[in-house]
């Protein structure tokens, strides 16, 4: 798709939730489902409604959003909510703290796509994902797979979840969808990774909060042997003669509460290729 094509795209998109927006405020109800999704991206010419929600960074909500300071949370069974307080739905990436030269011999399906699948499938393989979570002093017995991290692939579910945004406003979710690019767990440490190509200055803070508070939930009602869950945002960054993996690391202080996000570590890899040597 050319940038033409694709700006263009992005403004009707931004026009539905515009739309959606004044008719809420008009109603003086901020919860709307995706009937209104659809007639309205139809009216407007929308052609994927489906999409019309999804909002990965800041700059991708509508100026009548930002201007009176709301973003848009999903509330599952196909219902969604305008809340009040950008800065409690996005959280802005931290400068980079540490920068490694990785050396790898590059594989012939390493950059065969730039899927977020693919980007997690490289630093997964180059075990980048293992040394950052775990450290690179952490030894594993290959000889015993119970005694190594195990890798859990990208998967969706759905949950009932319950949390606050600090102490003014709490949700309550119902059968929303969870995606999970990816998890590894490794003696009761559990990472949650998400992955973007680019480079984005700021995150949705739901994309890796969901996936934590499923997995806390889950040691609460079944008693998993869950001691520590840690969400890594990797992003891939393309550069003339390497690429670039920054990897940010996240926890929740208080886990059912969204704006309770704590900034970890942070370490840029520079992915060396050793077939050129």
């Amino acid at each position: 798709m050319s940038a033409k094509k694709i700006l263009q795209k992005e403004n009707k998109k931004k026009k539905v939730l515009s739309a959606i927006f004044k008719i809420c405020k008009d109603k003086n109800n901020f919860v709307f489902d995706n009937d209104l999704v659809k007639a309205v991206s139809k009216r407007i010419g929308f052609q994927n409604h489906f999409d019309a929600t999804k909002l990965d960074t800041k700059e991708r909500l509508p100026v009548a959003l930002r201007k009176e300071d709301f973003a848009l949370i999903h509330l599952g069974s196909g219902k969604h909510q305008f809340i009040k307080d950008i800065e409690k739905i996005y959280h802005n990436f931290e400068p980079i703290e540490k920068v490694i030269d990785w050396q790898y011999k590059k594989s012939i399906l390493n950059q065969y796509n730039t899927s977020e699948s693919n980007i997690l499938s490289v630093a997964n393989n180059q075990r980048i994902l293992h040394h950052f979570l775990f450290g690179q002093d952490k030894e594993f017995d290959n000889s015993d797979i119970v005694s190594r991290p195990k890798t859990y692939f990208p998967h969706r579910t759905k949950a009932n979840l319950e949390y606050s945004f600090g102490k003014s406003v709490v949700v309550k979710l119902s059968k929303v969808q969870i995606e999970i690019d990816l998890t590894i767990e490794f003696n009761g440490k559990i990472g949650i990774f998400e992955a973007k190509n680019g480079k984005p200055t700021n995150f949705s803070i739901y994309q890796i909060y969901h996936p934590f508070l499923y997995y806390w939930q889950a040691k609460q009602k079944l008693g998993l042997k869950i001691e520590e869950i840690v969400c890594i945002y990797v992003v891939r960054e393309k550069q003339k003669e390497f690429d670039v993996l920054n990897l940010y690391a996240y926890t929740f202080t208080n886990p059912q509460d969204i704006t309770s996000i704590k900034f970890m570590k942070s370490v840029k890899y520079n992915l060396i290729n050793q077939n050129k040597k």
